[in-house]
């Protein structure tokens, strides 16, 4: 009986697939600099010029791309799954704002659902830290950093359910989501009484996960944005009134 010979893979195939599955997993971000190639060569314990070949072959692919004199990166282009043009449409269409709550409660239901599951202590410590700097923004009154600090506990929450697949559609629609997190908080923090109810949520949601309990992870993700929903579209409808109110008190004047 003849036996074929085994081939050893070469050590640049397994260095290439290990870049891969970085980036796949998420732990290489796109836009993020890799080590230099001495750096990365002394960690996989091989020869520089087998990590040279990995990296051309990953630029060959447009996963990875190098900057003159700036070292090698994770190719942007990866978080990008939505053009510009169609970020900056859906974000400046008003219909768009609360379509995107709506997909919101999918992505972020299952998110915390699954992180609940599958969650990490080191997940877990991420997840609170990030709760830490978004009352740390609240107290400042910078609403921006305030939404970017949401985005960032968003993205730690998809993180800790260990889904790639999740984790990429929410980093490809963080500028949308980001920009929808900003534009509710600018109206949400007309009610000191509403920002504390939704910190409040936040922290139950954050609770159910780190004390293992998925359903009611899921549970509070939905009525967390649910009363966001509820409470800006009362707030929008204050608006109208007060905008006619005014339109009626500046025709009254002018008669």
């Amino acid at each position: 009986m003849a036996y074929q010979r085994i081939r050893q893979p070469k050590l640049s195939d397994v260095i290439e697939q290990e870049l891969e599955r970085l980036i796949v997993e998420g732990t290489l971000a796109p836009g993020q600099q890799l080590p230099p190639e001495r750096e990365l060569a002394k960690q996989f314990d091989v020869s520089r010029p087998s990590v040279r070949e990995a990296i051309q072959r990953l630029e060959a692919k447009q996963l990875l791309t190098r900057r003159q004199g700036g070292g090698t990166f994770v190719s942007e282009s990866i978080g990008k799954s939505f053009s510009n043009p169609l970020l900056d449409l859906l974000a400046n269409h008003p219909e768009t704002q609360l379509d995107l709550l709506e997909t919101r409660h999918a992505m972020e239901g299952i998110a915390a659902y699954f992180a609940a599951l599958r969650g990490t202590q080191e997940d877990f410590q991420r997840i609170e830290q990030c709760l830490v700097v978004i009352k740390q923004e609240q107290q400042s009154g910078d609403v921006r950093a305030e939404s970017s600090a949401v985005m960032q506990f968003l993205i730690a929450l998809t993180e800790a359910a260990h889904n790639v697949v999740l984790l990429h559609v929410v980093r490809s629609l963080a500028p949308l989501l980001e920009q929808n997190i900003l534009q509710n908080l600018e109206l949400l923090h007309r009610r000191n009484e509403v920002v504390e109810k939704v910190s409040k949520h936040r922290a139950n949601i954050v609770e159910a996960i780190v004390s293992g309990q998925p359903e009611k992870a899921r549970e509070m993700s939905h009525s967390h944005l649910a009363y966001i929903e509820e409470t800006l579209l009362d707030l929008t409808r204050e608006e109208t009134r007060r905008e006619r109110s005014l339109r009626r008190i500046q025709r009254g004047s002018e008669s």
